[in-house]
C-alpha cells in the first residue's frame, strides 16, 4: 500500500488454536488486504464441534466451501460475534441479553488472544521486517511454536 509518499507492506497471521488450552495448531499467513473469514477453511483440523471467531468470521458457516460437519460426522457449531452496531438496534432487554452471549463467546476467545500478547509484548514482534509471504510465514509459525512452549510451561508447569 502507499501512505503518502512511501510504500509500506503488512500481513496479517490467522491463526487456529485449541479453547480449552489456548495452543495454536495452525498459523496461516496473508497479505494485509485478505479478509478474516476466506481463512476460516486453512485454520480448522477437523475435530471442531465448536468455533469461536471475531465479527470479522461472521457468515463463515454459509460460505461456498465452509465446513459444516466434522470428522466423527457431528454438526460444527460457529459461535462469533455480533458487531457492535447490530446489538444497538435490538430493545433495551434484547441488548442485555445478547451482551452475555457476546461476553460468553468474547470470555472463550480472550484464551487465543494470550498467544498474541506473548508474541506481541513478550518477543517483540510489533512490525514486519522482511518483505516476502515466505519469509513473514517462516518467522510467525516459529513464534507462535515459541508462544505454545511458553504458555504450555505457564499453564501446565512442565519444567525441564
Amino acid at each position: 500500500m502507499k501512505k503518502g509518499n512511501e510504500w509500506k507492506f503488512g500481513y496479517k497471521a490467522h491463526i487456529g488454536a485449541e479453547s480449552e488450552s489456548g495452543l495454536v495448531h495452525s498459523v496461516e499467513v496473508t497479505a494485509a488486504n485478505i479478509h478474516d473469514v476466506t481463512m476460516t477453511l486453512e485454520l480448522l483440523t477437523g475435530y471442531e464441534e465448536v468455533v469461536y471467531g471475531d465479527s470479522g468470521y461472521i457468515g463463515a458457516e454459509k460460505r461456498e466451501n465452509a465446513v459444516t460437519h466434522n470428522n466423527q460426522g457431528k454438526k460444527i457449531i460457529y459461535r462469533t460475534n455480533r458487531k457492535p452496531s447490530q446489538i444497538k438496534r435490538l430493545s433495551r432487554s434484547g441488548q442485555y441479553k445478547a451482551k452475555e452471549k457476546e461476553h460468553q463467546k468474547s470470555s472463550v476467545r480472550a484464551k487465543v488472544k494470550h498467544v498474541f500478547a506473548v508474541v506481541k509484548n513478550l518477543f517483540g514482534y510489533r512490525k514486519t521486517r522482511y518483505r516476502g509471504k515466505r519469509k513473514q510465514a517462516a518467522k510467525l509459525n516459529m513464534l507462535f511454536a515459541l508462544a505454545n512452549l511458553y504458555l504450555a510451561d505457564k499453564r501446565f508447569g512442565v519444567s525441564a
